[in-house]
C-alpha cells in the first residue's frame, strides 16, 4: 500500500489555540530530528520549557522530584493531593484516607520531554487533582541516546524502587491499589512495565489497573487509518518511522515485539494476571488502527479490557486542557480506578 500522503488532509474542528501549539510542537519535532538519526538537543532545551518541582501547594498538589538512579538519570515526580478527604468512597471525617497510587510515563516517541516539561507537569497534576491520587512520573532515559530496552528497564526499576521504598510515597499512599498509565510512547512503556511485573512479581506493589492513553504500537504495515490520516496533527508516518528507527534494535524492523505488540512477534499473555486494561482511542489519530489492534488482541489472550473512542479527536487531544474532551477523558479515568478501587475491595 503507498504510503504518499492523500491530496487533501482531514479536516479536523480544533480551536484555533490548539492549533497554534500543535503547529509549533510539530515543528519542534521536525526541526530537532537529525537525518543520521541524531537529535539537536540543545535545540530541544531551549524550547521544552520546563516547571520545577514546588514543595508549596498550586492549586491542591504539591510535588516532588525523587532520584532512584542518578547515573541513569532515573527519576520521578511525585504529585500528591493535599485534600484527602476528596477521595470517591472515604469516609469524609477520615483524615487519612487511602489514595491510589497512579505510576505515570509520558509520551514523546520515546525521544522526547520529561515529567518537567510543562505539558505534563500540568496533566499529571490535573489527574492528581481531579482524581485524588497519588502520581508518580517516571523520567526514563531517552532515544537515540539509548534504545530498546532502556526505557523498559528504566519503568521496570522505578517500580522496584517504589516496592522496596514506600515510605517514598505519602502514608495514605495505597500501594495495593496501583495503576500503570501513559500516553502514546508512554503508553507503550506501561504496556511492557505490565507484563515484565507480571513475569517478575513484586512484594508490595499490587499493579490492578492499566490506562492506556492512544498507546504507540506499529508495524511493517501501512495501516488504513495511517494511510487515510496522513498529514493528520503531530503524528505522521515520517515521524513514527524515524522514531521506530533510532529506538528498536540495530537490524530490526517495526514488526519486532515492542512496536507490534499484536503482530508475529508477539507475547502469549494468556497465563499471565495482566491488569484490567483501559484504552483511549481517537479517530483522528493514525496509529488508532494498532490501537484497535492491541484491544482485540488483549480480548484474545483473555483480558479484562475496554475501550473508549473519540471520534473528532487528534492524537494526544487530552493534553490541551483547552478541549472539553480532555476533561471527559479525566472524568473517565477516575471512574476506571474508582471501580477497580471497590472491586479490588471486596
Amino acid at each position: 500500500m503507498s504510503s504518499s500522503p492523500p491530496t487533501n488532509k482531514p479536516k479536523i474542528p480544533l480551536p484555533w489555540k490548539t492549533r497554534v501549539a500543535i503547529s509549533f510542537l510539530s515543528a519542534l519535532s521536525d526541526a530537532s530530528r537529525r537525518s543520521n538519526g541524531t537529535v539537536n538537543r540543545g535545540f530541544l532545551k531551549f524550547l521544552d520549557r520546563k516547571c520545577s518541582a514546588n514543595i508549596t501547594p498550586v492549586n491542591g498538589v504539591f510535588t516532588k522530584d525523587v532520584t532512584v538512579d542518578p547515573e541513569r538519570n532515573i527519576w520521578f515526580r511525585l504529585f500528591t493531593p493535599t485534600d484527602a478527604v476528596t477521595v470517591d468512597g472515604g469516609d469524609a471525617d477520615d483524615k487519612t484516607a487511602s489514595l491510589p497510587v497512579v505510576i505515570f510515563f509520558h509520551g514523546g516517541g520515546f525521544t522526547y520531554l520529561s515529567p518537567a516539561s510543562a505539558s505534563y507537569d500540568a496533566v499529571c497534576r490535573r489527574f492528581c487533582r481531579k482524581m485524588s491520587v497519588v502520581v508518580v512520573s517516571v523520567n526514563y532515559r531517552l532515544t537515540p541516546e539509548h534504545r530498546y530496552p532502556s526505557q523498559y528497564d528504566d519503568g521496570e526499576e522505578v517500580l522496584k524502587f517504589l516496592d522496596e521504598n514506600k515510605t517514598v510515597l505519602p502514608e495514605n499512599a495505597d500501594v495495593s491499589k496501583c495503576f500503570l498509565a501513559g500516553d502514546s510512547a508512554g503508553a507503550n512503556l506501561a504496556h511492557h512495565v505490565a507484563v515484565r511485573v507480571c513475569k517478575a512479581g513484586l512484594q508490595n506493589i499490587q499493579v490492578v489497573g492499566l490506562i492506556s492513553i492512544q498507546p504507540f504500537f506499529g508495524g511493517e504495515e501501512r495501516t488504513e487509518s495511517e494511510v487515510r490520516l496522513e498529514g493528520s496533527p503531530l503524528v505522521s508516518m515520517a515521524r513514527t518511522d524515524w522514531m521506530w528507527k533510532v529506538f528498536l534494535p540495530e537490524g530490526s524492523d517495526r514488526d519486532h515485539g515492542a512496536a507490534n505488540v499484536s503482530g508475529p512477534n508477539s507475547e502469549d499473555l494468556s497465563g499471565l494476571d495482566f491488569p484490567d486494561t483501559l484504552i483511549f482511542v481517537g479517530g483522528f489519530d493514525p496509529l488508532n488502527d494498532w490501537q484497535k489492534r492491541y484491544y482485540d488482541w488483549l480480548r484474545k489472550n483473555g483480558k479484562e479490557v475496554q475501550i473508549i473512542e473519540y471520534p473528532n479527536m487528534i492524537h494526544a487531544f487530552y493534553v490541551f486542557p483547552d478541549l472539553p474532551e480532555s476533561s471527559q477523558l479525566i472524568s473517565q479515568v477516575k471512574d476506571f480506578i474508582n471501580k477497580k478501587r471497590v472491586s479490588n475491595s471486596k
